[in-house]
């Protein structure tokens, strides 16, 4: 009898260790997909088919189309929708793999003037210039920064 039991707690041990194996290979599975998350909102073709150009108005885009993300930097120079998808895996850092932006310019009148869409493909890397004034502490060691001021304080002009 006891040889019996002896085998059949060996077969559920064996099932035990491959069923924790099957959960941690799924665990690592599940852990390596990407994940995917959407930002913004763009219009489609067909909701954009709505709008006419030289017709519609700022107002008559807002109702059709929906209110903007982001409006031009100069006073009512244009809508701009935009809208990207991002990908995650694990520790990876984040990459952008979807952008759309639609551009709905408007003239003086605030009459619809152009409707453009750009994708992720359309962009170009913009260098911007830093206007940062160069310090000359750089140049200096800590101790010349420690004792550079000594004697400089003139106490009768701090009272």
């Amino acid at each position: 009898m006891r040889a019996g039991m002896g085998r059949q707690c060996r077969a559920d041990r064996g099932r035990r260790v491959r069923a924790i194996c099957a959960a941690v290979a799924m665990l690592a599975v599940g852990a390596c997909s990407p994940i995917y998350r959407d930002h913004g909102y763009v219009p489609t073709d067909e909701v954009l088919s709505q709008v006419a150009v030289g017709v519609d108005t700022r107002e008559t885009v807002a109702e059709t189309v929906g209110t903007p993300s982001s409006s031009g930097v100069l006073k009512d120079s244009g809508y701009y929708y935009v809208s990207q998808r991002m990908r995650t895996y694990t520790y990876h850092e984040p990459e952008i793999i979807d952008r759309q932006i639609v551009a709905i310019s408007f003239d003086q009148r605030g009459v619809v003037s152009n409707i453009e869409r750009f994708t992720l493909q359309d962009g170009n890397v913009v260098a911007l210039s830093r206007r940062v004034t160069d310090s000359n502490i750089e140049s200096l060691g800590f101790l010349a920064q420690l004792f550079g001021n000594v004697g400089r304080f003139d106490i009768g002009s701090n009272l």
